[in-house]
């Protein structure tokens, strides 16, 4: 049985209170489209007002830290993020790899926090053109994928995004027979990694995906949703991706 699609729009550092007539409109969308699971995962400032203004659509987090609470400025914890009314987090996203110099250790200790405050986490992995050009994708996105997997995962609260670093709002897209390699690479690690359960953890791919191209990825064998970013600012962008997906 196929999953179910997943369908997130990341809104990175954009967002303020006037914004949130388009979750509002984005979440009327989706409403219209029950067979997919869709979520907005705004700015932190945003989120306790995005859930209590849309109770019926998820919200989430762009990024927790590890740690309970203590000495770490400007950091929110797990339970923070749940307290504000977020469902899950995504973590390890390639920005915060490169520009916060997040290690996979980091990273799976993130997952294992968001889990054990009864949060779904998204885990991020992919390559950069350097890599892709040295014929080492398959290999830095597994080896991305082994040291950032929490214990316990399990499908019921854990989802992966490749996201090919070099395609992040640039608009290129890689072939889908280069994503579909990708995904299968994905699905086979997984298994290795937790054995039964391992098909039921849905894959996003992440890479400058929007209203003209959702569709042919999300047919891709093994894509089961998409990780969003710029296109998911607004309704008018972000609704055809959900369309899309209904569609699939």
């Amino acid at each position: 049985m196929a999953n179910r699609k997943y369908i997130v729009g990341n809104w990175k550092m954009n967002g303020l209170n006037d914004q949130l007539s388009d979750i509002a409109d984005i979440a009327s969308i989706a409403a219209n489209h029950p067979s997919v699971d869709a979520a907005i995962c705004p700015p932190v400032t945003l989120i306790a007002s995005a859930v209590s203004q849309n109770a019926a659509f998820s919200i989430g987090a762009q990024d927790c830290h590890f740690n309970e609470k203590g000495a770490h400025t400007g950091c929110v914890s797990a339970a923070m993020i749940k307290q504000a009314g977020a469902s899950f987090s995504i973590l390890g996203h390639s920005e915060r790899r490169a520009d916060q110099h997040e290690t996979d250790a980091d990273v799976k200790a993130k997952a294992e926090a968001v889990h054990a405050n009864g949060l779904g986490a998204i885990i991020c992995v992919g390559e950069t053109e350097e890599e892709r050009d040295a014929g080492q994708a398959v290999d830095v996105v597994c080896g991305q994928l082994q040291g950032s997997f929490p214990n316990g995962a399990d499908a019921k609260w854990l989802t992966i995004a490749y996201e090919p670093v070099w395609a992040i709002g640039t608009g290129r897209v890689p072939e889908a027979a280069d994503v579909e390699e990708m995904h299968a690479a994905i699905r086979q690690k997984l298994g290795e990694l937790m054995g039964d359960g391992a098909d039921a953890v849905r894959i996003l791919y992440g890479g400058s995906m929007n209203g003209g191209n959702a569709a042919e990825l999300l047919a891709v064998p093994n894509v089961d949703g998409g990780l969003v970013g710029g296109a998911s600012l607004t309704a008018e962008k972000f609704g055809p991706i959900i369309e899309a997906a209904a569609a699939s």
